[in-house]
């Protein structure tokens, strides 16, 4: 129950009642102002908790700006440079939030603690210094008044008047101190209602104009999301299917007949210690040495530079080496080398080194057609088709019966001997024993060049042109395969297997290099891309030769190293909202309350006494100004309807004063349940439809990064299963 409101007329009379009554008016402002320092000091650590923050944030932001991805090799597959410009595009992201953040922490301020300091200041101050007024005039007036009652009849009728003219005196500043009182005390009550609410109100709408914005990006932000996380997953991809052969590059080189066959090739390089005579003696100088055979030429590079000395390679033609015996020289490995140029023989001492079926003829393509067929009939939609591998064991047999010299091509796959494992396993194998690639070794460095290429009509012009280079049966057998794995890709809801996922398995099948080495390695990722426009583009490549006068287009010089952004978030189209700002505080206020955004909706700008709309100004502004935070509060649209204004049949507007909702008085929706004794009839308890609420769900979370393969699509529940 509120407190009961001063007359004027009580002034007079200062009842005890009178008294009471403005006792709790005292108290009440007491605790207001109690209340208001409070939130005035919590206000400041929201702001500083805010500022620190996003400080924070910023750091953080700086941080990712300032990192470069680094790659191996000469050239980036689309997924690396997307990659690569991610750290830059989430830097700008969070930049662009913090910016705004740093705006309303800049103008808290003003919207927040200014204000309360001002009516803490100017009303609740002014109050108080009232009641000290009010006080010392009631204190003057009842101690004349004692002083005047007590006063001897005796007195002279001169000092009687003026005591009397001295008593009325005192009575009138009494009553006029008593009533300024009453009336500023009663007026600090109705004000605070609006001038302590409304600054809250504007820092909270800030606050969650800021969270709207933040959700805004979030929109923008999910299809790059979406991007991100297929190139993530393409390239994990690559890596795994590279690191697997690399793998196996590694264990081969570390075999001992793989360290014999470098010795034995033309060109063998190492370390060598050559005897060097020195004015104090003899040393032994350490060298890098490279010998190449065809031409007889030594190449040696100094390791132990001098000072101030500038050493050059020295390349030598050699005439003769001869091993040095072990009794004319106290060292182990030692030999002699004579050169054409210097005819000088030279005593050199080596360092031990370290670790350092199939033909394309009918019955191949018979065993490939039985085998595609087999799958297209009976195994196109199974889950990771040719990516699941079969027993190495059935793999083989299934092999040695087909290419069994004396019945060959007599196996028949629809036996039940055969699972479609074994079978595209023993396909793989097949096309990977061919003793050179089916895209073959010569083409290998322009397929390679050409999905290096950033232009994409190139791309495609350039395999065509060079799937029309390859020996007829190459050619013959590559459409038969492409065709088949275009069948399969086009089950992929089924089977889950992509033009993507078929060229990480077919990519090192089809194309692998002459030579293995950690850059032919590197190279794979490139190698599935051609096998992936081979499958997306099937039509076009095997559909005819390309035109003999159309050569594919060449792409222009570059002249700047490529920074090439296929997929961003840092050039979305700004949005334009109309600015809002604190009302001139001698404008008079209106009396139509906040209205509440809904929270299904973007909320608009609520009808603040304290707010009005202003145009977008055309001159840049200071980023920490006022319109700046007055723009942020207006970037919340309305999308509910408000409850405070009504159209009349003039166009005018009519003031309907409504109960605002509170946030946690929200009803439930109805429930929905089932009749137990009945026939299974459902009946809904709520009310009825024309009176039913609209039901305001949040936002739905973003969709989880895609995995290894496709997911297969789930049916949309009913309303029962719901």
């Amino acid at each position: 129950m509120g407190h009961p409101p001063l007359e004027f007329s009580d002034c007079y009379v200062d009842s005890p009642g009178f008294r009471e009554r403005l006792k709790c008016y005292e108290l009440e402002l007491d605790r207001t102002s109690r209340f208001l320092k409070d939130v005035i000091r919590d206000g400041k650590d929201v702001i500083g908790a805010i500022k620190g923050y996003s400080l924070a944030v910023q750091k953080f932001s700086q941080t990712l700006q300032a990192f470069q991805f680094d790659f191996i090799g000469d050239t980036l597959t689309d997924d690396e440079i997307n990659i690569a410009e991610s750290f830059r595009e989430f830097a700008g992201l969070l930049q662009e939030v913090e910016d705004d953040r740093m705006m309303l922490v800049q103008n808290a301020s003003d919207l927040l603690i200014k204000p309360l300091e001002k009516f803490r200041k100017e009303q609740i101050g002014v109050t108080k210094e009232r009641r000290k007024k009010f006080e010392k005039e009631s204190e003057k007036y009842y101690a004349q008044l004692d002083k005047h009652v007590n006063l001897s009849s005796k007195k002279k009728e001169s000092q009687l008047q003026e005591a009397d003219e001295q008593m009325d005196k005192e009575r009138l500043n009494f009553y006029d101190s008593s009533v300024e009182y009453v009336y500023q005390i009663q007026q600090v009550q109705e004000r605070k209602k609006f001038d302590v609410v409304e600054p809250v109100l504007a820092f909270l709408q800030s606050i969650l104009t800021l969270n709207n914005l933040t959700v805004e990006m979030t929109q923008d932000f999910l299809p790059y999301k979406q991007e991100l996380q297929l190139s993530l997953q393409n390239t994990r991809n690559h890596f795994d299917s590279t690191s697997e052969e690399m793998e196996e590059l590694m264990k081969r080189m570390k075999q001992p007949s793989q360290i014999v066959k470098m010795h034995g090739r033309a060109t063998i390089e190492g370390y060598l210690y050559i005897q060097e005579k020195r004015a104090f003696g003899v040393t032994w100088v350490k060298y890098y040495c490279k010998y190449l055979k065809e031409n007889k030429l030594f190449v040696m590079v100094p390791i132990e530079q001098k000072p101030a000395t500038k050493q050059n390679v020295t390349e030598l033609k050699l005439k003769a080496c001869i091993r040095r015996k072990s009794e004319s020289i106290d060292k182990r490995f030692c030999f002699d080398i004579e050169a054409y140029e210097s005819e000088q023989i030279q005593n050199r001492q080596e360092m031990p080194q370290r670790d350092k079926h199939s033909l394309l003829n009918e019955v191949g393509f018979k065993f490939v057609r039985k085998c595609i067929n087999y799958v297209e009939t009976k195994g196109i939609t199974q889950e990771g088709l040719y990516r699941t591998v079969g027993s190495n064991i059935q793999v083989q047999r299934l092999l040695n019966a087909f290419f069994d010299p004396k019945c060959p091509g007599d196996v028949d796959f629809s036996s039940g001997d055969w699972d479609s494992k074994t079978i595209t396993s023993a396909l793989k194998f097949y096309l990977r024993s061919l003793s050179e690639p089916l895209m073959t070794y010569s083409l290998h460095r322009d397929l390679i060049l050409a999905a290096k290429s950033e232009n994409l009509d190139f791309r495609l012009g350039t395999i065509h042109l060079l799937v029309y280079k390859l020996p007829e049966r190459n050619r013959e057998m590559l459409e038969v395969l492409v065709r088949h794995l275009l069948n399969v890709c086009s089950h992929s809801a089924e089977n889950l297997m992509t033009p993507s996922n078929m060229g990480v398995i077919f990519g090192p099948t089809l194309m692998r290099a002459e030579e293995e080495t950690v850059a032919a390695m590197l190279d794979i990722k490139f190698q599935n891309i051609v096998v992936e426009i081979l499958i997306e583009e099937y039509s076009k490549i095997f559909s005819g030769p390309p035109e003999e006068n159309s050569a594919p287009p060449v792409p222009p010089p570059r002249v700047v190293p490529r920074k090439r952004q296929p997929i961003t978030i840092s050039k979305r189209p700004p949005r334009t909202y109309p600015i809002l700002q604190m009302q001139n505080p001698e404008t008079p206020p209106s009396c139509s309350p906040p209205s509440i955004p809904s929270p299904c909706t973007p909320p608009s700008i609520p009808a603040s006494p304290a707010l009005r709309f202003l145009s977008k100004p055309t001159v840049h502004q200071d980023r920490h100004s006022d319109s700046d935070v007055a723009r942020l509060v207006a970037r919340m649209q309305d999308g509910g309807q408000r409850s405070d204004a009504m159209a009349t049949s003039n166009g005018e507007t009519g003031v309907a004063i409504n109960r605002v909702q509170s946030f946690q008085n929200k009803k439930p929706p109805p429930r929905i349940a089932a009749n137990k004794e009945g026939d299974g009839e459902v009946t809904v308890k709520g009310r009825p439809p024309s009176e039913k609420q609209s039901i305001c769900r949040p936002p739905t979370r973003p969709p989880d990064p895609p995995n290894r393969a496709p997911q297969k699509t789930q049916s949309t529940p009913t309303a029962e299963e719901s």
